[in-house]
């Protein structure tokens, strides 16, 4: 059986998106002839919240490494919060001391602390190992260099000119690439002529379905987060101003719907976890556009980020569920997967040119749409109809559920390892 080393600077029990392929892939690597062991960041030296209940979905046998990294506390004085670099040189002492013992065939970058993976063509000159890089978001990307400063993330200057230095650095001496969406892919190739060849592959994130076991059998944990007496629209998941053309159609829908059927007035939208900043410090980014629609009671936005579980339970307990796609074309949501498995309807919006709206439609997601072509007399009947108690819980494409199982997926990563391996 060939070894995997795979590099995720977030994993259980620390709540990150970015580990959730990972996490969820590990149950069946084994099945197609790859041991896979994991080297994470101590969670003590993250900020981000912890959900040990993560745990008991990962195999029990699996090994998992730690390393240090710098305390946020002092680091944070010079301005400098990033896990990747914190942790970049106890990574490269750590991973020296694996791989030089020998035995591993890959070492497998899954994350977007993308500073870690500069330290790919070290292990591969040094150890004769070579490395594939999982692109779960873009890394240098210029889709902030037109936005106001507001609209820009922190240290935005910083970042833009750090990820143009190391992008290239990694990417050049990449194996092979694993990615969310092909434009990813593409925007590497072009911009790196000398990847072109490499293996690489599309792969989304999957259904995992013991997840969905894991929340239902602790649900006593959760508080609730929903009125009951209200009928409940819930999008869980990242917040910001990428989000509004894909709410904005929705909002001015309700808003005239309510104008000719009263029984919307009953309604409301919760966006729950919006941002990604410590309990309490958090940001609103989507009741100012409730605010300009004027339906601020029928909004209600919580910055607070809340388990991974305690996500899965409350989608259960939602009338629908509501997608917004980013305005970035190459955005692909990562949640798709868990809001399917809970058998609610589902309205998603997304750009035109977004990945995810062939999927869901593959899927038999009927009410997704793009945010250009978006009709309003659709929105306000799938909310009407909503309201009415006459939405039916949907039917879903069992060869799309295969399809994109969390199996599958696993079994198209490993395709890609055997073939960089084999190059």
């Amino acid at each position: 059986m060939k070894r995997v080393l795979i590099i995720s600077p977030y994993f259980p029990p620390v709540n990150a998106a970015d580990m959730q392929r990972v996490r969820m892939s590990l149950p069946y690597f084994g099945q197609f002839d790859w041991a896979a062991e994991i080297v994470m960041v101590d969670e003590h030296y993250t900020d981000l919240p912890q959900d040990e209940l993560l745990l008991q979905s990962l195999p029990p046998d699996i090994v998992v490494h730690k390393v240090k990294a710098l305390h946020k506390k002092y680091t944070s004085r010079v301005g400098l919060g990033s896990l990747a670099l914190r942790s970049l040189r106890f990574y490269r002492k750590k991973v020296d001391k694996l791989l030089s013992a020998g035995g591993y065939d890959l070492v497998y970058f899954s994350t977007t602390q993308f500073p870690i993976c500069a330290l790919g063509p070290r292990w591969k000159k040094k150890f004769g190992v070579p490395y594939v890089i999982d692109m779960q978001d873009p890394w240098h990307s210029t889709y902030y260099q037109d936005k106001p400063k507001t609209q820009q993330p922190p240290k935005y200057w910083f970042s833009y000119r750090l990820n143009k230095y190391l992008e290239p650095v990694a990417v050049k001496k990449v194996g092979g690439l694993i990615a969310v969406s092909q434009k990813y892919i593409d925007t590497l190739k072009q911009r790196y002529p000398r990847i072109s060849d490499v293996p690489s592959a599309t792969i989304t994130f999957g259904s995992f379905e013991p997840d969905m076991e894991i929340a239902l059998k602790n649900a006593d944990q959760f508080p609730a987060l929903l009125d009951s007496n209200t009928i409940n629209i819930v999008y869980v998941g990242r917040g910001g101003m990428d989000l509004h053309k894909a709410i904005e159609p929705v909002f001015k829908a309700f808003k005239s719907g309510m104008d000719e059927d009263a029984d919307l007035g009953r309604i409301r939208f919760y966006f729950i976890g919006t941002s990604y900043a410590p309990a309490g410090m958090g940001e609103q980014t989507i009741m100012p556009l409730a605010d300009q629609y004027g339906i601020t009671d029928y909004v209600v936005e919580t910055t607070d980020r809340i388990s991974y579980y305690h996500a899965l339970f409350t989608l259960t307990q939602a009338n629908a569920l509501f997608i917004p796609g980013s305005d970035d074309p190459q955005y692909t949501a990562s949640k798709i997967y868990p809001y399917l498995m809970t058998g609610k309807p589902v309205l998603a919006i997304f750009n035109p040119d977004s990945p995810a709206i062939p999927v869901l439609k593959a899927y038999g997601v009927n009410c997704t749409f793009d945010y250009e072509s978006v009709a309003q007399s659709a929105l306000i009947a799938f909310l009407k109809d909503l309201a009415a108690g006459k939405t039916a819980p949907p039917t879903y494409n069992t060869q799309e559920i295969k399809k994109h199982s969390a199996k599958q997926m696993a079994a198209e990563q490993c395709r890609i390892f055997d073939a960089v391996v084999e190059k």
